[in-house]
């Protein structure tokens, strides 16, 4: 039950309204399904504008004089790279170079970082990197973040802000005032369209929330964000990474600074490079609905493989699935699929599966 939870978002009222009974996710209550068909929401991202409540995502801010060394320890990328008004995205590792957690560190200017992340080790390895400096770390849920996602996302927003989003890059942020209210509007998303992510305290993002509704942004639920995210080959810590991976098996080397003197698992990730024992890919399942996750993939009687993240994509008319298969199997390849009653065929194919050229997200 929510009063059980150690985090409770200002939205949680507009969440129970909609039918939401505030699941656990990171130890806040979650809107994971509401009345509306997440069919309609997943609808609504994709050809209007959609928005998620991300407060459960934990954000904490850094600063000091050694806030940006701090934090160049705690995670992969060059964080002298990350100029203020820009974000990235990053992996923070343990000392034997596999994944604790994925974030999103921004550069809010004048000494002050931020780090937004999920239910990995991030905030206990951050307190670890900071021991001994001259950083001050501050965990804050009065700080939360509205996801408004979709084509029509950036008129929307235009409309009632007093800075013009339209040239603002992706993975770059800004301070801003929307319907009145100061906030800060990051060009960033988990659903594979052009959106922003709107953080602002507790005390105005009730008012947020309805004067976007009044606008016409269709409030959406986790289940239609796992449709969404799986179609983009986005991936979620916890399902599609953990400790027992390192960034090169998932598809995140590109978060890895090889330039870099140091950070947290440097020399055991490097070393790891190249010797994956598994590879995040894409499958197309041949079954009429979502499957259930975690059946077995395998190719002649072999195992290779397992299913992490699935669903069923109304728009794409399949069922589609993220998987960890082993390194060598390929693009295109026939698996076999069984688990909790199903028993069926599927082929593993290269993500993202909507939006290949990730022009929506970019452009």
């Amino acid at each position: 039950m929510i009063e059980e939870l150690s985090r409770t978002s200002a939205l949680a009222s507009r969440h129970r309204a909609l039918g939401s009974g505030l699941e656990d996710w990171n130890g806040m209550g979650t809107a994971w399904s509401y009345e509306t068909d997440p069919n309609d929401e997943h609808d609504a991202v994709r050809d209007a504008a959609g928005m998620f409540d991300m407060s459960p995502l934990k954000k904490v801010l850094v600063r000091g004089s050694e806030a940006a060394s701090v934090l160049d320890h705690l995670t992969t990328r060059d964080i002298s790279k990350i100029a203020p008004g820009q974000a990235a995205y990053l992996s923070v590792l343990t000392e034997q170079g596999t994944l604790a957690d994925d974030a999103i560190v921004s550069n809010n200017g004048n000494g002050e970082w931020m780090i937004a992340h999920g239910s990995g080790d991030t905030m206990a390895l951050l307190e670890a990197s900071a021991n001994g400096r001259d950083v001050a770390v501050e965990f804050t849920d009065d700080l939360h973040d509205l996801s408004v996602q979709g084509p029509k996302a950036l008129g929307i927003l235009n409309a009632h802000c007093d800075v013009d989003l339209e040239p603002l890059k992706y993975f770059h942020h800004t301070p801003a005032v929307l319907f009145g209210h100061s906030c800060r509007i990051s060009r960033t998303g988990y659903t594979g369209e052009r959106g922003y992510e709107i953080f602002a305290d507790g005390s105005v993002i009730t008012d947020i929330w309805d004067q976007l509704v009044d606008n016409g942004v269709m409030p959406c639920s986790f289940t239609a964000l796992d449709k969404v995210r799986i179609e983009a080959g986005l991936l979620f810590y916890g399902y599609d990474m953990s400790t027992d991976n390192t960034p090169w098996e998932v598809g995140l080397g590109f978060t890895v600074s090889t330039s870099k003197s140091s950070f947290r698992g440097k020399d055991a990730v490097m070393a790891a490079k190249g010797n994956g024992a598994v590879q995040n890919v894409g499958l197309i399942v041949d079954h009429p609905d979502m499957v259930n996750g975690a059946e077995v993939l395998s190719v002649n009687g072999h195992d290779v493989g397992v299913v992490n993240s699935p669903c069923y994509s109304h728009r794409m008319r399949q069922s589609l699935a993220l998987a960890h298969v082993s390194s060598e199997v390929e693009v295109g390849a026939t698996v076999d699929l069984v688990g909790d009653g199903i028993s069926t065929t599927a082929v593993v194919a290269a993500l993202p599966f909507y939006d290949p050229s990730k022009t929506n997200t970019h452009t």
